[in-house]
């Protein structure tokens, strides 16, 4: 009895470069594991994940494994993994591939100097080609084919045909009626196209992989009596303490303790200016450190820093197959076995119906099944998702799977929280009124020295507003606080207090016009602190959560690329968001809700518009989100949640990205359908070309690894977004 795992089991499978090797490992080890739902692929990583419990242990998978002619080995989650491989391991499809092409040039080349290029080339003749070209054709056709024998023998036991099954079938059949040029070439071009697809997925895995090689080798571990160390990432603990110095990548995520300067944040965020960091900012992995020494206390392990989450996390995406991927994957399932059953219909019915001649119809089969190679049609769309997926973390757009690389490009309206995705989601001062004779400076000098004893966001603005304007703050003496008032205490000699409209009006020290003007910030959004003293009151500050720079060209820009609805979704009141909603342009505004609210208004919109985004925190608005075709995360930088939660997230509080995101994904689909639409065509034409006799093997490889090639590039595009 086998003992079944109890966890997962991972392995890292030599060889898996496409979606077709995917479906020959389900379909070896499908019956092995309890059934194919117990194995998932991850082909950017060639990492094979089979469920917990399955009744295989890992000496008969990798022994599966091995029929298929790949190769699996425990998986290993970290950067030395790969360079394990020996040169054959690396190169074995490259060098295969060249030693085929080079032996079908020799066997041609002698093939013409024995018996004419006429013969070669155009008529064989009965004697067909002297013994050295067989020999020459012989070892090309084993060098090109040696990859998918394996396979193609898994397919034909499974009784389910696939590409590499019609390949091996069609050089048969060619060598079989004497076509020995043509088997050969048929060969070396499927092995070329092969050879094609995993350069490309390669490229694609290397984009995803530069990511990871952003973080540093070496961390300055600095220890408590102020020695430095220079020792591997891992080494350096949660809580300890390194030095990054002027021009150096920060090693791990951290908070300054020490210093200051700008950190250039582009290869996590993508943002396009440094941003300036002091004492208490957090410092990420991989952002590469301005002008300025900085030393960093590490808040995460190595393993778990956000830009080790974004790595494995754009690997793991490639396993959530996209509507497209989906569809090809099922049509290819039908379409290899139809195409076999057409080829014995064009074998059979003209000759058997008809009386046409057996070899002239047998040629214009293996013809159909050379055309029938789906390679082109397969490779189309994962490369495609891949690119997408990689252009989208450079540029600071985490995509959680390949169904929502597409969903962007299909949306018809997006619906935003205000605080925090809207606005900046803190408060700001937005005007200065000094009342009575007093100056704009008295004024924050006196409300600063007694907000200086508070934790209220509020305060903190104020205390923020006075140091950028260089007033100097006194120490407020005999401070008192009014709990749900305000506070009073004694700023250079004289009693002072500072309070809300309410407490304004307690004292009873307000004046109709100071009541109109106070009323009227209050409606439109913004909060009021009143000072004053035992006789007037000194003047007031009006603070509001300031609307994001590129919120109003953002949303035009959504309206440009398509979205027919933005709406705004906030527990605000209804002031703030409509004041809110003028500055940004946004089309409708829903105020004072709840979460349970926010749900329902979101349902409202997926009936209306059918695909809806919600943009939010990824916290408080998670219900809402949940409820949406697409959940985006805004400013997911140092928020796991966010990360974990959203199906997209925004590495920077940059709403500009949206409207790229919308554009980036159409332009992902428009790819994707285009290669399809290619890949088919080319089918199409060489069908009615065999049907009619005018194809040959030779020209239907070479047209299907021409397609495949022109895909693959158009695909590749994707990376430049």
């Amino acid at each position: 009895m086998v003992e079944r795992a109890k966890g997962p089991q991972a392995f890292r499978v030599r060889g898996l470069d496409c979606a077709e090797e995917v479906a020959v490992l389900k379909r070896e080890l499908g019956p092995l594991v309890g059934g194919e739902a117990n194995l998932s692929f991850d082909v950017l990583s060639a990492k094979m994940t089979v469920a917990p419990n399955a009744p295989a242990s890992a000496e008969q998978i990798r022994d599966a494994v091995a029929r298929t002619g790949m190769r699996a080995e425990p998986w290993q989650d970290d950067k030395t993994a790969l360079r394990g491989e020996g040169f054959w391991e690396r190169n074995r499809r490259t060098v295969l591939t060249a030693v085929s092409g080079g032996l079908l040039l020799a066997g041609a080349a002698t093939h013409a100097a024995l018996s004419g290029v006429r013969a070669a080339f155009l008529e064989e003749g009965a004697a067909g080609p002297p013994v050295v070209a067989i020999v020459l054709y012989t070892l090309s056709i084993l060098a090109g084919v040696w990859t998918v024998l394996p396979k193609a023998w898994v397919a034909a036991k499974r009784l389910r045909p696939d590409m590499n099954l019609l390949m091996v079938v069609a050089v048969v059949g060619a060598v079989g009626i004497g076509q020995w040029l043509e088997a050969a070439t048929v060969a070396f071009l499927f092995a070329l196209s092969l050879a094609l697809e995993a350069w490309s997925v390669g490229r694609a895995r290397r984009a995803v992989a530069a990511l990871m090689a952003l973080s540093p080798p070496e961390a300055r571990l600095v220890y408590p009596d102020g020695r430095e160390e220079t020792v591997p990432p891992e080494r350096v603990p949660v809580g300890g303490k390194f030095r990054v110095r002027p021009g150096d990548r920060i090693p791990l995520d951290g908070r300054v303790v020490d210093g200051a300067g700008g950190v250039d944040q582009a290869p996590i965020t993508g943002e396009s200016v440094p941003v300036q960091k002091s004492p208490g900012d957090e410092v990420f992995a991989g952002t590469i450190n301005g002008d300025g020494s900085l030393t960093v206390e590490s808040t995460k392990p190595v393993s778990d820093t956000t830009l080790a989450r974004i790595t494995r996390m754009v690997g793991e995406a490639q396993a959530r197959r996209a509507p497209s991927e989906q569809w090809v994957e099922r049509f290819a399932r039908y379409y290899t076995p139809a195409v076999m059953v057409l080829a014995v219909a064009v074998l059979l019915v003209p000759p058997l119906a008809f009386g046409e001649p057996w070899s002239a119809w047998f040629y214009r089969a293996l013809v159909l099944l050379v055309i029938a190679c789906p390679c082109a049609l397969v490779i189309s769309t994962p490369v495609s998702i891949v690119a997408a997926l990689a252009a989208a973390a450079r540029n600071g757009v985490l995509i959680k799977g390949g169904v929502y690389v597409e969903a962007p490009g299909r949306l018809k309206a997006i619906a935003m929280d205000k605080t925090g995705t809207l606005t900046l989601g803190k408060p700001a001062v937005v005007e200065v009124v000094p009342l009575n004779g007093h100056t704009e400076g008295e004024l924050l000098e006196r409300v600063a020295a007694l907000e200086a004893h508070s934790t209220h966001p509020l305060a903190d603005a104020i205390l923020g507003y006075a140091k950028d304007r260089g007033v100097s703050v006194p120490t407020a003496e005999e401070f008192r606080n009014l709990p749900g008032k305000g506070a009073e205490g004694r700023v250079r000699g004289t009693l002072f207090w500072v309070g809300s409209h309410r407490y304004l009006e307690e004292r009873k020290q307000e004046t109709p016009e100071v009541h109109e003007r106070l009323e009227a910030l209050s409606k439109s959004g913004k909060a009021v602190v009143v000072v004053g003293n035992d006789r007037h009151v000194c003047g007031f500050i009006a603070l509001a959560d300031t609307v994001r720079p590129e919120a109003r060209q953002a949303v035009s820009d959504l309206r440009a690329a398509g979205i027919e609805h933005v709406v705004m979704l906030t527990g605000d009141n209804r002031g703030t968001a409509e004041a809110i909603a003028r500055q940004t342009g946004v089309d409708e505004i829903h105020a004072e809700l709840l979460p349970a609210d926010k749900v329902t208004k979101v349902e409202e919109l997926v009936a209306k518009y059918g695909s809806v985004a919600m943009v939010g925190d990824g916290v408080n608005d998670a219900p809402a989100m949940g409820r949406a075709t697409i959940a985006m995360a805004m400013g997911a930088i140092g928020t796991d949640a966010a990360i974990e939660t959203a199906d997209i997230a925004l590495m920077s509080d940059d709403l500009a990205k949206l409207p790229w995101l919308v554009r980036h994904s159409r332009r992902a689909l428009g790819i994707i359908r285009q290669n399809i639409a290619f890949a088919l065509g080319v089918k199409a034409v060489f069908v009615v070309l065999t049907l009619v006799g005018y194809s040959s093997m030779w020209a239907a490889v070479a047209a299907d690894s021409g397609a495949t090639l022109l895909v693959v590039f158009n695909a590749l595009r994707l990376l430049r977004s």
